[in-house]
């Protein structure tokens, strides 16, 4: 019963898994000119109807009460949008000489492009009793951000535009990203009362459909015979990206937490897991269309598709740590505050 419910917690790891191996055991399913059409179910219909579930469930008449800690903003999207990808991108100068595979390398550098996610920084930082509304507001405006800075990044650090033309890539993004969340935000407003009452399970949803798309960009590579990862490589990867999250939060920790940052410990909190914090909803779809085509996808997306659990999982992990420290600096704070 205990490993029923474990799983039922973690459906969507498990359907990671499940994808994967499916892919592997007959990948002639998901390929392109398969029965499924990825070519068309995938890169325009799945993409499409992740982001109008994204208009239609982001809450953006709740933000305003956000809108005016604008210092605490532009530390998140400057250090996200690019203090990180500027970053990897120097560590992947080291770390080229390695014998790490190249393309997982590649793969590292998409996750520092990567917008925050809209849903795991939110929930930990409400899970540790942070600044709730900054963490909300920041993570859909950086999905919104990321729509165009994100394709930007990756053909600056990538030059994927060698392969994919630039007007090709964005009017692609225009009509299966931009549009549907427009769409979705409009037809939000008209039913906005039902869907209060009956709170639909957009994240269930978003997250079957990209089940879907991780499983054909698999059988893409499973079908291609030229594509071999070591599990040296694989291991190793995995070890850095737990030590670039463990970093990057003690980074933005030390900072937020000086004297003179103007932060409170809530805040502090919210930029901790709203900085560090990459989207696989909104990365998975955008790879598959900046790198349409490209044989090697299956293997750039790797790092996104480990980083994203493991940053639920350090994050989890941390709330009981973080949230003693929050509790204990904001007593400390009372304390200090002379007598009225």
């Amino acid at each position: 019963m205990r490993l029923l419910e474990r799983v039922r917690k973690e459906w969507f790891m498990v359907g990671i898994v499940l994808a994967i191996a499916g892919a592997k055991l007959k990948p002639s399913v998901g390929v392109n000119g398969g029965p499924l059409k990825p070519e068309i179910t995938v890169s325009y219909i799945a993409v499409a109807t992740i982001f109008f579930n994204s208009g239609l469930s982001l809450k953006t008449e709740e933000l305003t009460s956000a809108l005016v800690h604008i210092k605490l903003h532009l530390f998140i999207q400057i250090f996200t949008l690019a203090f990180f990808p500027a970053a990897i991108w120097l560590f992947l100068q080291l770390l080229s000489i390695t014998s790490i595979n190249e393309w997982l390398l590649k793969g590292l550098q998409t996750v520092g492009c990567m917008p925050p996610p809209v849903s795991s920084a939110v929930i930990l930082t409400k899970a540790v009793g942070g600044n709730e509304a900054a963490a909300i507001f920041n993570s859909a405006f950086g999905s919104f951000l990321g729509i165009v800075i994100t394709p930007l990044l990756l053909l600056l650090f990538l030059g994927s535009s060698s392969t994919v033309p630039f007007t090709s890539i964005f009017s692609q993004l225009f009509m299966t990203v931009v549009v549907p969340l427009i769409i979705g935000q409009i037809v939000r407003r008209y039913i906005k009362d039902w869907l209060e009452r009956k709170k639909p399970p957009f994240g269930a949803i978003s997250s079957s459909v990209l089940l879907m798309i991780i499983y054909t960009t698999f059988c893409d590579t499973f079908s291609n015979p030229h594509i071999d990862l070591d599990k040296f490589s694989l291991v190793l990867i995995l070890f850095i990206i737990v030590s670039i999250q463990l970093s990057f939060m003690l980074l933005t920790f030390i900072f937020s937490t000086r004297n003179n940052s103007g932060f409170t410990p809530a805040d502090t909190v919210a930029i901790i897991f709203c900085s560090t914090h990459k989207s696989l909803t909104l990365g998975i779809p955008m790879l598959k269309i900046v790198f349409a085509g490209h044989e090697h996808l299956s293997l750039i997306s790797v790092p996104l598709l480990i980083y994203h659990p493991a940053q639920i999982l350090l994050g989890s992990v941390l709330v009981p740590t973080i949230k003693s420290w929050m509790v204990s600096r904001q007593k400390g704070v009372k304390l200090t505050r002379p007598p009225v």
